[in-house]
């Protein structure tokens, strides 16, 4: 029997998003409509989306909502001084109620690292290192060498620390994840015959490192629901001619795929049957709806999939 899911969504537009009114309406209309978290990424960089401080745009979200989780998809370690990112993870557990889920990534754009000056060879023992000193001030402990060791307060609302997650994509980042003891969160441009060997993977190394698997398995999926059959067909057709080479494979190269492997797009009946294939073929527990690729619609029409999509698969 499968699990009950938990629903979460991304914004659906990503037009102004660093204005409070627009980011939170879109959070507060989510959680209006029984989303239960919401969730945003880390880019830097990216003309007109860039999302560069992800914590700092969830503030305004917790002000304006009430229940719904806060979470980062790709809060990126591998950039950040350990102490100072403990502390702001702090802050915003404690801002939040104890609502924040941490999703946490290495990055991989070459200019990312160059324009910060970071060794991207050493991201994942950049991203390893972070971790344990954030996890050691989180626990309340001095960190640091000799005279110049110090401790943070506040500490996360949530003990011993939120809930983290691993952004990860190839093999050894799967394995890291594994390794951590923590629920990996599969991007949205993975097939599902990819999910199924990144979960065996993960699994395998979680048990290697004498951990036991997270029981959470969390997804990215890029969704559109609506009622219109005509609808349904031009952004189908749109997915298949413009993004059909998005998806990763197993040497994480781009590939080409069929849009059903790696997107839900469809009238209601289709995408509630999609949705319980994921939960009883892959043991999905949380499910992220984004609008990722689908360009071309207009706001309101990208809303109104958002809002139906909870109606027919949420609780």
């Amino acid at each position: 029997m499968a699990k009950p899911l938990h629903l979460g969504m991304t914004p659906w537009s990503l037009r102004d998003t660093h204005t409070a009114q627009v980011l939170g309406r879109q959070a507060q209309l989510g959680e209006s409509w029984g989303y239960q978290s919401f969730w945003l990424p880390e880019h830097h960089f990216t003309r007109g989306s860039a999302i560069p401080d992800p914590l700092l745009l969830l503030a305004s979200v917790a002000a304006m909502t009430t229940d719904m989780k806060l979470g980062t998809t790709s809060y990126l370690l591998p950039l950040r001084q350990p102490l100072l990112a403990a502390e702001q993870v702090a802050v915003l557990d404690q801002l939040s109620g104890g609502r924040l889920i941490l999703g946490i990534g290495r990055g991989y754009a070459p200019q990312l690292f160059d324009t910060f000056g970071v060794d991207r060879s050493r991201k994942r023992l950049l991203l390893k290192h972070c971790l344990d000193v954030m996890q050691e001030a989180w626990a309340g402990n001095e960190v640091g060498e000799g005279e110049t060791k110090s401790s943070i307060a506040p500490l996360p609302y949530q003990q011993p620390h939120p809930p983290i997650w691993v952004a990860a994509f190839g093999p050894l980042a799967l394995k890291q994840a594994g390794s951590l003891g923590c629920p990996y969160i599969a991007s949205p441009m993975e097939t599902v015959e990819r999910l199924r060997t990144n979960l065996r993977i993960h699994g395998e190394a979680c048990r290697e490192a004498n951990l036991p698997v997270p029981e959470e398995v969390p997804i990215m999926r890029t969704m559109y629901c609506s009622e219109d059959p005509k609808k349904v067909m031009e952004v189908r057709s749109r997915l298949a001619s413009e993004s059909a080479n998005v998806v990763r494979g197993a040497d994480g190269e781009q590939q080409v795929a069929e849009i059903d492997d790696w997107s839900i797009v469809g009238e209601p009946g289709f995408v509630r049957d999609v949705v319980s294939r994921y939960q009883e073929e892959l043991g999905v527990t949380h499910l992220v709806v984004t609008r990722l690729r689908i360009g071309g619609l207009p706001t309101a029409e990208l809303e109104k999939s958002v809002a139906l999509a909870a109606e027919t698969i949420g609780d």
